[in-house]
């Protein structure tokens, strides 16, 4: 290939790699993709498609998703290759950046997307175990990683207390949890899909109310 086609070739990539880049999930099918949140860590997408709903090509950077149903979604990319994946509820999944389409082949599906912005992963230490969390990893990445938490009936955070990464924190089901983020009144009760963001860095204090444990998801930035 002479120099002059290579050049042509290049090019041709590049400003493909722009259209792609510009298909922003929330922009070109606002219909199904909803933001939760947004700040300089994260942006939390809601996902709602109806059972038969397709959605267009986009792209997503380096995410983590969380079902909130069982779904079965056909994921088509740019060269027409596609793959089912069978989407458990209350699981989670890395994904790396990349473009796709997207068809529900299932039943009426809701997932959450936390897409993380940093360019490079950052290189917070992230807990593991805290006491009177159960806390089970479920996807796990370069930018961060979620787990399944279970807080015990007693489960306190005490006030001022920190943490050196941020949260995304998602409930699984009606909670009555207690959770002040830096002085702010508290959120109180949850319903199934709620979500938090907890800053790192910033003083919180959280108890479980409810008497009896609470489930959620929490997505760990590094």
């Amino acid at each position: 290939m002479n120099r002059f086609k290579s050049l042509a070739v290049v090019s041709a990539v590049v400003c493909w790699s722009g259209s792609v880049l510009a298909q922003d999930p929330v922009k070109v099918d606002p219909t199904h993709y909803k933001v939760v949140l947004e700040n300089a860590s994260v942006r939390v997408l809601k996902v709602s498609l109806p059972a038969g709903a397709k959605t267009p090509m986009h792209v997503h950077p380096d995410s983590i998703i969380i079902p909130l149903t069982n779904s079965k979604v056909r994921f088509t990319m740019p060269d027409g290759k596609s793959v089912d994946s069978d989407l458990a509820a209350n699981s989670a999944q890395y994904t790396p950046a990349g473009p796709h389409s997207g068809a529900n082949l299932g039943a009426a599906g809701d997932v959450i997307v936390v897409e993380f912005k940093g360019a490079a992963p950052g290189k917070a230490q992230i807990q593991t175990s805290r006491p009177g969390l159960k806390m089970d990893v479920l996807a796990d990445g370069a930018h961060g990683l979620a787990y399944k938490s279970t807080a015990a009936p007693d489960f306190a955070e005490p006030t001022g207390s920190k943490h050196e990464f941020d949260q995304v924190v998602i409930a699984l089901g009606a909670a009555q949890m207690s959770l002040s983020i830096n002085g702010k009144p508290a959120r109180t009760s949850w319903a199934r899909g709620d979500v938090q963001f907890i800053g790192r860095g910033i003083p919180h204090e959280a108890k479980n109310t409810g008497g009896k444990p609470v489930d959620f998801i929490i997505v760990a930035v590094r």
